[in-house]
């Protein structure tokens, strides 16, 4: 007989695994500032067999590994989210007829969001790409 996994178990697993992704994440951050001395001066050191260099990697993809995680689980609790936004604003314009939103709608909403998001992102990057400084050539 096979068991269906509940949405309440899903969602505690996906914040369980959330959580230790963010722990590593953090540890990862203290032992690159505080553990390893300053780039310019860590080219020989190692923590278990990794380079500073390679630690920042591991870094890297432990913070993408979070953000698809928090992806999925706002993607899990969107319609949860959509049904409070919906509440505030009919708190906020109560005479005015605010209609339900289908499952179609939200998905829309959701997706708009996220383009938003990245584009935003996606500035922010270009920005710093192209007002980056190289070092005066001697």
């Amino acid at each position: 007989m096979s068991e269906r996994i509940s949405k309440t178990d899903v969602n505690f697993w996906l914040d369980t695994f959330l959580l230790c992704v963010f722990l590593l994440l953090c540890w990862i951050s203290v032992v690159l500032r505080y553990v390893f001395p300053p780039i310019y001066k860590s080219s020989q050191w190692t923590l278990w067999g990794l380079d500073y260099a390679r630690w920042s990697d591991v870094h890297f993809v432990t913070l993408c590994v979070m953000v698809a995680g928090i992806l999925l689980h706002v993607m899990l609790h969107w319609p949860w989210v959509c049904g409070v936004v919906t509440t505030w604003r009919r708190k906020r314009h109560p005479k005015s007829a605010i209609p339900k939103q289908d499952s179609g709608s939200r998905t829309l909403w959701g997706v708009g969001l996220l383009i938003v998001i990245l584009n935003v992102l996606g500035l922010g990057i270009a920005a710093a790409s192209l007002t980056i400084q190289s070092p005066p050539v001697p």
